[in-house]
């Protein structure tokens, strides 16, 4: 790899160092083949979900418009000098992911910067273009040269990538309804939100989780222990919150402990070792 690849691939895994260490370590359990993908596609999602989550000083339209046009041009030229972009087009072109993969999330990214409320329909449509659509991008990177494999773990993919956007929605509900009048959920009002409303949002997590753990199971080795180890810190921070009142949803902001994670990882390296999943 030429200087300047490497260059821009490190500020794709430092930036996934600095905006999730779990999302991180998840990364460094996979087989050193797949990392560079995984870390390129992070960088790309981490920064369009940066502006239009982070910069509201700012013209957020107009910079989020120069980000799509700027991934075109990386894309079609196969280069870039954002080192993001450029890390990312490398993966698009070695890994061939789908165009529409790409721009469903980046759909539902520009959906943020005016959508505050979200039909049935259109839910459906944000959360494949921000998490399901993800989960695929990954696992082309794990499956490109594989196919069958691949069309045969696209539905646990994506019902992995919801099930991980739901927990989001519910963890970051306070910042969402509050400081960004945002509300994912139908007829779901934060400012009452109750016992049923959170047990009804929780049963479709838990139909998401138990479908993806299928397929799981089913990854090649190489892969298996890294996504299983995301499966598992996602698990364990869902299960907090269903502990939770529903009061307090909007209070906190809830997370797994760094003791926690280090249990968590030498349980996840045991019984993918031992095939006890």
């Amino acid at each position: 790899m030429d200087i300047y690849r490497k260059n821009n691939l490190d500020c794709s895994r430092i930036t996934t160092k600095n905006y999730s260490t779990s999302f991180s370590l998840g990364v460094r359990m996979l087989n050193r083949k797949y990392r560079s993908g995984i870390y390129s596609i992070y960088g790309f999602v981490r920064y369009a979900d940066e502006i239009v989550d982070t910069f509201f000083e700012q013209n957020q339209e107009e910079i989020f418009n120069e980000f799509k046009h700027e991934t075109d041009k990386a894309i079609a030229r196969r280069f870039s000098i954002n080192p993001i972009l450029d890390s990312f087009q490398h993966a698009v072109h070695t890994f061939q992911i789908d165009r529409e993969l790409i721009d469903a999330f980046l759909y539902s990214m520009e959906l943020d910067l005016h959508q505050t409320s979200y039909d049935p329909n259109l839910l459906k449509t944000y959360i494949y273009g921000s998490a399901e659509a993800v989960g695929l991008m990954c696992l082309k990177v794990f499956y490109f040269d594989e196919p069958e494999k691949y069309q045969k773990l696209k539905e646990p993919a994506r019902k992995l990538g919801a099930a991980f956007q739901k927990v989001n929605f519910l963890r970051d509900a306070q910042d969402d309804f509050e400081n960004k009048g945002r509300i994912y959920f139908e007829e779901i009002d934060f400012s009452r939100f109750d016992e049923p409303s959170k047990i009804r949002i929780e049963k479709e997590i838990e139909q998401d989780f138990t479908e993806a753990f299928q397929g799981l199971k089913q990854l090649k080795k190489e892969v298996r222990f890294g996504v299983y180890l995301a499966y598992i810190y996602y698990l364990r921070l869902f299960r907090k919150i269903k502990r939770a009142h529903p009061s307090q949803i909007l209070k906190q902001r809830y997370r797994v402990s760094n003791s926690k994670k280090m249990y968590l990882l030498a349980n996840a390296y045991f019984k993918n070792a031992f095939n006890l999943l």
